[in-house]
């Protein structure tokens, strides 16, 4: 473990706890891109369905970005 990280785990300690949860989500979304297992967050796939249905993007474009989440 680097003396970075040591250093931010060990002052994240004082942090409040919603804090704390927010930095393990985040320490999860990196495991899981190192994994492989990348999931599209709700906001993520919110502004897919968005730009879909106001036309900004047609149904080719919102299947491949659908597939690039799926890839990654």
């Amino acid at each position: 473990m680097t003396k970075a990280l040591k250093d931010v785990l060990q002052r994240a300690e004082t942090w409040p706890e919603e804090a704390q949860e927010q930095l393990a989500r985040m320490a999860h979304e990196i495991e899981d891109e190192l994994k492989g297992d990348y999931h599209a967050a709700p906001d993520e796939l919110l502004a897919i369905d968005q730009s879909e249905d106001s036309g900004i993007a047609d149904d080719r474009e919102v299947e491949a970005a659908f597939r690039a989440f799926r890839r990654a």
